[in-house]
């Protein structure tokens, strides 16, 4: 077998192979040994007509199309580790050249995995953010604990601005219910702006009992696209009207949201939980910071097909979001004013660099020889089976070996990750 090596890119390479009569010859024996148990002659039952007499019978075509197939099978794999290359994926092959018994010329494309030069990883540059707490955040938890403390109280008055109502509501374009636009028994504070403008507005005034309708008009640069600029009626009725006594930020409320005395140990009690959610976020940003730099400092190339496996589970994620909704894939791009082609270009590139980034932890994490046990590995998986215990289909997955080789490389990236986080602090 000769081989020649061709680049087409930092990721993907075609291998010529050329197999002389030597090498044919093991595949021109199996190709007529298979068809030797296919075919029917009389006289002999199918399956053990002899080796020699079948030959005779067996179409050239069919012993010379299973001789190429059983010669590419048996030396596609060999000729990419005669070339020292490891494929991602089986190689597409392209049959060039074919003399029976004599010669068989391929081309076999696929994309490898690419040669990876890592940067210094030791000195990435990046800089921690500083945790912070803001004021007007303690000040915005204050006042919705102060809304969720309200008192309700059902009056037989004309409802006003911050008094909370329960409705049934129908919406209709052209006389046609739309969807997404009815209700019953929903509860609105008005003015909250939860609303489109002039429906909140336009029950002020009403009394509990009253049914009316509302025409208004969907603001043009409204989310789903059939909606936006439309002229629609809202059919109403008010149920109830509750008037809200918002509870007042003090040490009372304080004593109501927990085992605290005064307001201060509230407000002490939420700056620590801002703190240790904002870390939480400040850890996670430098983690991704100083993969995007470790990625800009190397060589990385990104195969195709893992790019394409990205933009697929990217997709897939999209629409088990968007189905929890209602909504198809195509009217989740609708709500959210984007056409397939941007989507496309846009999910390609978060592909990219999460391909990219994969592979120069993978790498950094050979370098440097982490590893994770497999008693790490039993244990992840047992708190897995915990978390999945009502979902047997889930459980017979976690039995899978690829998914237990997936879970290990996870946890040897993110073993990786922690290395690059110690190592630039």
């Amino acid at each position: 077998m000769k081989t020649k090596f061709k680049k087409l890119s930092d990721s993907r390479v075609e291998i010529t192979v050329t197999l002389d009569a030597k090498d044919l010859k093991p595949a021109a024996d199996k190709a007529l040994e298979k068809l030797a148990k296919e075919i029917k002659v009389e006289g002999f039952r199918k399956g053990k007509v002899p080796i020699e007499v079948a030959k005779k019978f067996i179409p050239e075509n069919d012993l010379n199309s299973e001789t190429v197939d059983f010669a590419v099978r048996s030396t596609v794999i060999e000729a990419f580790k005669k070339e020292e290359k490891s494929p991602l994926v089986l190689p597409s092959v392209n049959v060039v050249k074919y003399v029976p018994g004599e010669l068989v010329e391929y081309t076999a494309t696929a994309d490898i995995i690419p040669e990876i030069k890592l940067g210094d990883y030791k000195n990435l540059g990046v800089k921690k953010e500083k945790v912070e707490v803001a004021e007007k955040d303690i000040k915005e938890i204050l006042n919705n604990l102060s809304n969720s403390s309200s008192e309700k109280k059902a009056v037989k008055r004309a409802a006003k601005l911050t008094d909370e109502v329960i409705i049934d509501f129908v919406g209709k374009k052209d006389g046609e219910a739309f969807e997404g636009g009815s209700a019953k028994d929903y509860r609105l504070v008005l003015g909250s702006n939860s609303f489109i403008p002039g429906f909140e507005d336009g029950i002020v005034g009403h009394e509990p009992g009253d049914k009316f309708d509302l025409k208004l008009t969907f603001p043009k640069d409204y989310g789903a696209t059939k909606l936006a600029g439309a002229k629609t009626v809202f059919e109403i009725l008010l149920k109830q009207v509750n008037e809200v006594k918002k509870a007042k930020i003090d040490d009372e409320m304080a004593k109501k949201c927990g085992p605290f005395k005064t307001l201060d140990e509230l407000k002490e009690d939420i700056k620590k939980n801002l703190e240790t959610q904002n870390e939480h976020k400040v850890n996670e940003k430098f983690k991704d910071d100083l993969v995007k730099a470790l990625v800009k400092k190397s060589k990385v190339a990104a195969p195709e097909i893992l790019i394409s496996d990205q933009i697929h589970a990217i997709r897939d994620d999209i629409t088990r979001n968007a189905s929890s909704q209602g909504l198809s894939f195509e009217e989740f791009l609708d709500v959210n004013h984007e056409t397939l082609e941007n989507w496309e270009k846009q999910a390609r590139k978060i592909a990219e660099e999460r391909v990219k980034a994969s592979m120069a932890l993978q790498t950094l994490a050979v370098e440097q020889k982490i590893t994770v046990s497999d008693e790490l590995v039993n244990a992840k998986l047992a708190e897995l089976r915990e978390v999945y215990k009502k979902s047997p289909e889930a459980l017979k997955n976690l039995k899978d070996p690829n998914v237990k080789m997936d879970i290990k490389n996870r946890m040897i990236i993110e073993a990786a990750l922690d290395y690059l986080v110690k190592n630039n602090c």
